[in-house]
C-alpha cells in the first residue's frame, strides 16, 4: 500500500501544485525549474515505480482469489504508469532541454500540453492502482479473512 500511495501522491502533487505553477510563470523560469527538477525526480519517480509494480506483483504472487485479482490490476496499472513515462514523458524532457539552452521553437505550448496530458494519464494509473490495494486491504485484507467461517463453521481468528 506504502508504494502505490507514494506514487500516486507524488503524481497527484505534480498535477494539482506543479503543472499550475508551470502555468503561472514566465517560459523561462518554467523551463529551468522543469530541467532541474527531471534531474531530480528521474531516478526517484522512476524507483517508485518499479517498486510500486514489484510489491503489486508480489502480492498477486503470494495471494489468492480477489486479493490476487487485484493486486494483478494493481500492477497492471502501475505498469501502465511506468510505460507511459517512459514513451511519454521523457521523450519530451530531450525537448525541454535543449529549449532550456536555446530558442524555443512555435508550437511549443502543445508539446508541453502533450506532457501534461501524459502526466494526467499516469496520475490516474497510479491513483486507480493505489485504490486497487486499498480495496485489497479493506475488503480481502486479513480482517475479512477473520471474519470468514473456516470448515465446520468456526470462525478464525
Amino acid at each position: 500500500m506504502l508504494a502505490t500511495g507514494l506514487l500516486a501522491g507524488a503524481f497527484g502533487y505534480g498535477a494539482a501544485n506543479v503543472i499550475p505553477t508551470f502555468g503561472a510563470v514566465a517560459l523561462d523560469v518554467r523551463l529551468t525549474f522543469h530541467t532541474t527538477m527531471m534531474t531530480m525526480n528521474e531516478p526517484v519517480m522512476q524507483s517508485a515505480m518499479a517498486l510500486a509494480i514489484l510489491a503489486t506483483f508480489g502480492l498477486a504472487i503470494a495471494g489468492r482469489g480477489l486479493t490476487r485479482r487485484l493486486a494483478l490490476g494493481a500492477g497492471a496499472l502501475a505498469l501502465a504508469s511506468l510505460l507511459i513515462t517512459v514513451f511519454g514523458n521523457i521523450p519530451l524532457h530531450a525537448h525541454f532541454r535543449k529549449w532550456a539552452t536555446g530558442p524555443v521553437p512555435d508550437g511549443y505550448a502543445e508539446i508541453f500540453q502533450r506532457w501534461e496530458l501524459y502526466h494526467t494519464l499516469r496520475t490516474f494509473t497510479a491513483l486507480a492502482a493505489f485504490i486497487l490495494i486499498v480495496t485489497v486491504a479493506v475488503v480481502a485484507g486479513p480482517s475479512a479473512r477473520r471474519a470468514a467461517p473456516a470448515q465446520g463453521g468456526a470462525v478464525m481468528t
